[in-house]
C-alpha cells in the first residue's frame, strides 16, 4: 500500500499510537455500491434540499443551467480526484494529493486546515438548512435545533465507519426517493393549477414574482448561480478521505466518484426544472424549506412527508461531513502535521474519536453564527482554491514515473482544464462581487 510518508522523509515520525497500516489502523470494509451511495448522499445532502431556493433566486428560470455549469466545473476536477485516489489510496484526501505533488509540509498543513474548515463550514450550511425543515413541524428555536441535531450525529460518527456509511447509504436511498417524488408531483399538476394553489397558500407570492424578471438572461446571474450551485456538488472530493477503508480502492474509488457525481447532476437538473414549473424562482428563493413548498403547492396537501425526507437528507449530509473532517485530521496527524492527540483512535471500533468531537464542536459554532448563503459561498471559495492546487499537483505528478500497480488514469489535458475552470470560476465570482 502507498503510505503517505513515503514522500515525506523530512517530516517527524508518527507517534506510537497513530496507526500507519491497514493491520493496526483503519479497517477496509467498504465496497463499490456502498461507497457510491455514500458519496451520492454527501453530494445530495449538501445541496439540492438546502440551496435550490438560493440558486433559483439568483439565476431565475436559468437555475437548471447554473447546475449544469457547476457540474462541468466539478466534473473535470472529479476525474482528477479519481486518478489521484487510484494512485494514493490512504486517508488524507486533497491535502495528501497536494503533498505528493509539491512535497512541501507547510503547504500540506495549510491545505489540510483549509479542507477541514471547508468540511466544518459545509456541515454548518447543511445544519442551518435543517432548521428550516424542522420548523415545518414545530417552531423550534434555531440554537436548540442545531445543538440537538449535532449531539445526535456525533454518536454514530464515533461508532464506526461501516455503521456510519451503512446508515448514510440507507438515508441516501430515502433522499433519492424524495427527489423523485418531487419530480412526479410537479409534473402531475398544470402550471395554471399550481399558480392557483400558490396564491391560496402564499398570498404574497404574486408580488414577489412580479418583483423580478425571471426569464431575462444574465450571464453574471447565471455564473453567480453556478457558483452557489457548485456547493451542491461538494462531496465527491470528500469520498477519497475514506479510501483507506475501501476494499480494492484503486478500482472502486474512481468508479464511485464518477457514479456519484453523474447521478447527482441528473437529479439536480430534473428537480430544479420540476420545481420551477410549479413555483416561481423568486418565491422559491424566499422559502426556508423550498422543496417542502414545491410539494405543498403541487399537491395541495401538507408538506410533512417531504419535509421529513428533507430532514433525513440534511442530517445525512452533516453526518458525512463530520466523518470526513475527522479522517482528514487523522491523516494529517499521522504525518506529524497536526497535534498527535487528534490522531488517536478507539482500539476496538477504530475511529478517531477526539477529531470527531472537535469537528462537531466547530460545526456547532459556525452554524449558530453565520447565515446559510454566506456559509455556502465561503465553502465554495475555499474548495475552488483547493481544487486549483489539486489539479496543479496532478499535472506535476503525471511527469513522474507511473506506479507499478493498476491505475485509473485520465488524459494529460484533464487536470489542465480542471485548473483553468476552477481558478477561472473563482476569479469570475470575485469579479462579480467586486463589480457589485
Amino acid at each position: 500500500m502507498y503510505a503517505f510518508n513515503s514522500c515525506s522523509r523530512a517530516l517527524p515520525r508518527p507517534k506510537k499510537h497513530i496507526a500507519q497500516d491497514t493491520e493496526t489502523g483503519l479497517r477496509r470494509t467498504l465496497f463499490l455500491p456502498l461507497i457510491a451511495l455514500y458519496g451520492l448522499g454527501n453530494i445530495l445532502g449538501a445541496g439540492i434540499y438546502v440551496l435550490i431556493g438560493a440558486v433559483a433566486s439568483t439565476a431565475g428560470n436559468f437555475a437548471p443551467y447554473s447546475f449544469i455549469l457547476a457540474a462541468m466545473v466539478a466534473g473535470v476536477t472529479a476525474f482528477s480526484f479519481a486518478e489521484l485516489a487510484s494512485r494514493f489510496s490512504v486517508s488524507g484526501g486533497g491535502a495528501l494529493f497536494i503533498h505528493k505533488g509539491f512535497h512541501k509540509p507547510q503547504l500540506t498543513r495549510l491545505v489540510g486546515l483549509m479542507i477541514i474548515m471547508t468540511d466544518v463550514v459545509s456541515a454548518a450550511t447543511i445544519t442551518r438548512g435543517f432548521v428550516g425543515y424542522v420548523r415545518v413541524f414545530a417552531p423550534v428555536p434555531k440554537t436548540v435545533a442545531i445543538v440537538g441535531m449535532l449531539a445526535l450525529l456525533c454518536g454514530p460518527a464515533c461508532w464506526g465507519i461501516n455503521e456510519s456509511v451503512v446508515t448514510a447509504a440507507l438515508i441516501t436511498f430515502v433522499e433519492v426517493m424524495g427527489l423523485l417524488l418531487i419530480v412526479w408531483v410537479a409534473f402531475r399538476i398544470s402550471p395554471d393549477a399550481a399558480a392557483i394553489n400558490l396564491g391560496t397558500l402564499n398570498p404574497e407570492a404574486t408580488s414577489l414574482d412580479a418583483a423580478v424578471d425571471e426569464n431575462r438572461f444574465s450571464l453574471a446571474a447565471l455564473v453567480s448561480g453556478a457558483f452557489l450551485a457548485f456547493y451542491a456538488y461538494i462531496g465527491f472530493e470528500d469520498m477519497v478521505n475514506v479510501a483507506e477503508e475501501v476494499k480494492n480502492p484503486r478500482r472502486n474509488m474512481p468508479l464511485a466518484i464518477v457514479i456519484a457525481i453523474s447521478l447527482a447532476t441528473a437529479l439536480y437538473v430534473l428537480v430544479t426544472w420540476s420545481a420551477l414549473r410549479v413555483v416561481p424562482a423568486a418565491v422559491l428563493g424566499s422559502s426556508d424549506a423550498p422543496l417542502a413548498m414545491v410539494y405543498e403547492v403541487a399537491t395541495g396537501e401538507s408538506s410533512y412527508l417531504i419535509a421529513g425526507i428533507s430532514l433525513f437528507a440534511v442530517i445525512n449530509g452533516a453526518l458525512i461531513q463530520i466523518i470526513m473532517g475527522s479522517r482528514i485530521c487523522y491523516g494529517l496527524t499521522r504525518e506529524g502535521l497536526l497535534p498527535a492527540w487528534l490522531g488517536l483512535f478507539n482500539g476496538k471500533i477504530r475511529t478517531p474519536i477526539n477529531a470527531t468531537i472537535l469537528i462537531t464542536g466547530c460545526i456547532l459554532l459556525a452554524a449558530v453564527w453565520l447565515p446559510i448563503e454566506t456559509l455556502a459561498r465561503l465553502t465554495t471559495a475555499l474548495l475552488l482554491l483547493v481544487f486549483t492546487l489539486v489539479n496543479l499537483a496532478l499535472i506535476r505528478i503525471k511527469r513522474e514515473p507511473k506506479p507499478e500497480h493498476e491505475l485509473f488514469e485520465v488524459a494529460a489535458w484533464v487536470p489542465v482544464l480542471g485548473l483553468v475552470t476552477s481558478a477561472g470560476f473563482l476569479m469570475g465570482e470575485t469579479w462579480n462581487l467586486l463589480s457589485g
